[in-house]
């Protein structure tokens, strides 16, 4: 089979059909939005995140590709960390950023073959392999500090303990 008869019998099929229409639900339709606002604390966010899954899914198992994948990958975690903003701030920038419209723009563009699409996808990718190693670090480091406090936290009561044992033996 050419690769214009497969692109056409993937736009026409019900998987196809189906992304575009989650992609209007939750972004058109400000599904995400809605519901980051409405469950706090970051949990519609992530919530809305469960969806993002099909984009994944699809990508990967479906279209084969990687650095699709990644690039998808990067706009979910680009549209959770957004919603995480807090003080409502995030949830009220979920309404103009469109993670889910941009998924399915990538995935419009990987299957029609668009060079410039499949540049941007590529860029993301290797984006999304340098975030990872970033956030690696970061929660490393964010281990290391958390240790520490305890570590110091530990020192101090039982240092504390240690007097008022005294204290008390007097």
């Amino acid at each position: 089979m050419n690769r214009n008869k497969a692109q056409e019998k993937l736009q026409k099929s019900q998987a196809y059909a189906n992304l575009q229409r989650l992609a209007d639900w939750m972004d058109r339709f400000y599904v995400d939005a809605i519901v980051g606002l409405a469950m706090p604390y970051g949990i519609g966010d992530l919530a809305m995140a469960v969806f993002s899954l099909v984009y994944i899914y699809f990508s990967l198992v479906v279209l084969h590709s990687i650095p699709l994948t990644l690039a998808i990958i990067n706009n979910t975690l680009r549209d959770i960390a957004i919603g995480l903003i807090p003080f409502f701030i995030g949830d009220i920038l979920d309404f103009f950023h469109k993670s889910n419209r941009q998924n399915m723009t990538l995935i419009e563009g990987f299957v029609s073959g668009d060079r410039a699409t499949i540049h941007e996808v590529n860029a993301k990718a290797i984006q999304s392999v340098v975030m990872v190693m970033v956030l690696v670090i970061i929660i490393v480091l964010q281990l290391r500090m958390y240790y520490l406090v305890a570590n110091t936290v530990l020192n101090i009561f039982s240092g504390i303990g240690d007097a008022l044992l005294q204290l008390f033996t007097v």
